[in-house]
């Protein structure tokens, strides 16, 4: 069970704010499926955000002085096509340290091609790219884990450098059954979504407990999923720029494992072909053995076991909490 916004601590939500270090622990492996290939004409339309630390008093890593920012009074470089030198690098806030690894760069063309999509021009995995670009406007890309970030740069004769300032946190997911019972981890996965211009967005799916994602500043919706069938709680969190929000979620649900027994307690039988009903008739499970297991969300259901042309059945009503087993006698019917 779990209501939108802000959740109670005791019963669905558990929440840590915890500041990054000096160094931050992101050793996130980069997805190239998750990083956008190319992003719009202009920056303002992409998703995620970024602050533009270029100014005469910034420095980057290697010491030099960022250029201006571009303006329509730039002058014009037109004539120079010899490739300069480009450093880009990126921090979490605007006074915190440079991200040391993680990073992947593209840089792209203003300007589109014959299909309406704008030409790569650059690549970089390394944290701080050094490039050679001609003079010219450009638009930077960063990706971090799941957080990206773009920007336009201009490139002028002499060393050029510019550092993205992201708007970026952690987010970390895991889950318990109501009354702190732990939840394997094979079992528990979550999904992440954030809400863009067109509808709700798939920002990461499967997410396994426990696992650091890195986001963009923002409110997210967030799926937990404990088992494969109706286990199921959702909730709304926020992650804040430069921090680690660590969440709990609580799932109304237990382990099932079901058994065809001539006797209580007795071995059971094999070869049984299994479904299991909700009340409206519902077919939410189903498996061929002796042992079958799942996961259910509490409620009352209806077992039943086919052997050979036999039909048994039992009602049983599940809760919140350790895994129980299910029998279904033969010698009842």
């Amino acid at each position: 069970m779990v209501k939108s916004g802000l959740m109670r601590l005791r019963s669905l939500l558990l929440l840590f704010v915890l500041a990054f270090g000096a160094t931050p622990a992101f050793g996130q492996e980069i997805d190239e499926t998750l990083v956008a290939p190319v992003p719009p004409p202009r920056p303002a339309d992409f998703g995620g955000t970024a602050q533009s630390a270029d100014s005469g008093d910034e420095t980057g890593p290697d010491g030099a002085s960022d250029g201006p920012d571009a303006g329509p009074d730039r002058p014009d470089f037109s004539g120079i096509t010899d490739p300069q030198p480009v450093t880009l690098s990126a921090r979490l806030t605007d006074d915190g340290p440079f991200i040391p690894d993680g990073l992947v760069w593209r840089v792209f063309d203003t300007r589109t091609d014959e299909t309406g999509e704008l030409a790569l021009v650059a690549k970089s995995e390394d944290a701080t790219a050094s490039l050679s670009l001609p003079p010219g406007e450009y638009i930077m890309h960063v990706a971090y884990g799941r957080a990206q970030a773009s920007d336009t740069m201009f490139v002028e004769p002499g060393p050029n450098t510019h550092t993205i300032v992201f708007e970026v946190g952690g987010l970390r997911l895991s889950a318990m059954i109501s009354g702190d019972v732990p939840i394997p981890s094979d079992l528990l996965r979550f999904d992440i979504y954030s809400n863009g211009p067109n509808g709700r967005v798939t920002v990461a799916e499967d997410v396994a407990a426990n696992e650091l994602i890195h986001l963009n500043a923002g409110i997210y919706s967030i799926t937990s999923r404990f088992g494969s069938v109706n286990a199921v709680v959702r909730t709304e969190l926020r992650v804040e720029p430069g921090q680690i929000t660590e969440a709990t979620l609580y799932q109304k649900a237990a382990q099932v494992a079901l058994r065809l027994v001539s006797e209580d307690g007795g071995e059971a039988i094999a070869d049984v072909e299994w479904t299991i009903k909700t009340p409206q008739g519902e077919t939410i499970f189903s498996d061929i053995g002796a042992f079958p297991a799942t996961v259910l969300a509490e409620g009352d259901y209806l077992a039943l076991a086919k052997l050979g042309e036999n039909v048994y059945n039992r009602e049983f009503e599940v809760s919140a909490g350790s895994p129980r087993e299910v029998e279904i006698l033969t010698t009842v019917y």
